[in-house]
């Protein structure tokens, strides 16, 4: 059986409040100082609304992360986004891309792969097979 491939899309945040994972599987996310931010930065240096991030599709039916400047209505932030050291206002997000908001606020964002290997279940529910310790050869001496 061939295994499909899946993406797991992480941002990873960093900013006064800490370290924290966002694990991104939604069609949109804001980013901002405001509370009703899907992604919170806590810093007095970023915009209530500082990017938003938008899913879109491939047409192998994958998707992939747009990030974007400001608010979903197009208003900037008032800092704007550097995105691997450059000005950007928008960017598709490819992995490992950094992603500064502002003076010790980042992220960083994260495609990981993997295949997806399909289960075997067992004929017989109870075929178990036990290890031994003396199965375990003594690591010295190797």
């Amino acid at each position: 059986m061939p295994s499909e491939p899946h993406q797991n899309h992480l941002l990873i945040i960093e900013d006064d409040k800490g370290r924290r994972e966002f694990p991104l599987d939604a069609p949109l996310y804001s980013i901002g100082r405001d509370p009703k931010c899907d992604i919170r930065l806590v810093s007095q240096f970023v915009s209530r609304r500082h990017a938003t991030i938008v899913q879109l599709h491939n047409e192998d039916g994958s998707f992939y992360y747009r990030i974007v400047d400001g608010n979903a209505k197009g208003k900037l932030s008032a800092n704007g986004l550097l995105i691997n050291g450059r000005k950007l206002q928008a960017h598709d997000l490819k992995n490992e891309d950094e992603i500064v908001f502002g003076p010790k606020v980042r992220a960083i964002y994260y495609m990981l792969s993997r295949d997806a290997v399909p289960t075997i279940v067992p004929l017989d529910e109870f075929d178990i097979t036990l290890i031994s310790p003396n199965m375990v050869g003594d690591p010295e001496d190797d």
